[in-house]
């Protein structure tokens, strides 16, 4: 069993991939435009949306992200209610998603050494998904 959570954007699905790539050296698994869509199946979208992605599929790690764009008759926004968890076991690795997220996003909890993390830090990206990134612990047993 795995659980992937499925992010819905308002026609800018398709820079939301290029930013997780560039963040996270996320690898695209799929992407169906709305133009992708069998015409012999009578499937119809609003002009102007040809380039939406229909539905999308990222790995970040071991972890499948699914996305897609929304109709423009039924847009959608993020609820800070829900993050997304990322682990990640370099300090180059975090310092580069969190400050590639961050710019035009909103940092909500600057990179910090915790008691429960080596670093860990909160930021919604500028589509208004919110992380949370964080690093194992360094445990000495001395």
């Amino acid at each position: 069993m795995s659980i992937s959570p499925y992010l819905h954007f308002n026609g800018n699905c398709a820079e939301a991939v290029e930013l997780y790539k560039k963040a996270f050296s996320a690898k695209v698994l799929r992407i169906t435009q709305y133009k992708d869509l069998p015409q012999s199946e009578g499937y119809e979208f609003p002009a102007g949306t040809e380039n939406f992605v229909m539905n999308g599929e990222i790995q970040i790690g071991d972890s499948t992200i699914m996305l897609a764009d929304c109709p423009p008759e039924h847009p959608t926004t993020f609820s800070d209610g829900i993050n997304i968890h990322v682990y990640l076991n370099a300090k180059e690795d975090i310092e580069t998603a969190f400050n590639t997220l961050a710019d035009s996003g909103q940092v909500t909890m600057p990179l910090e050494k915790t008691f429960w993390s080596e670093s860990f830090g909160m930021v919604t990206d500028k589509f208004g998904v919110c992380w949370m990134l964080s690093m194992p612990m360094q445990h000495s047993f001395n």
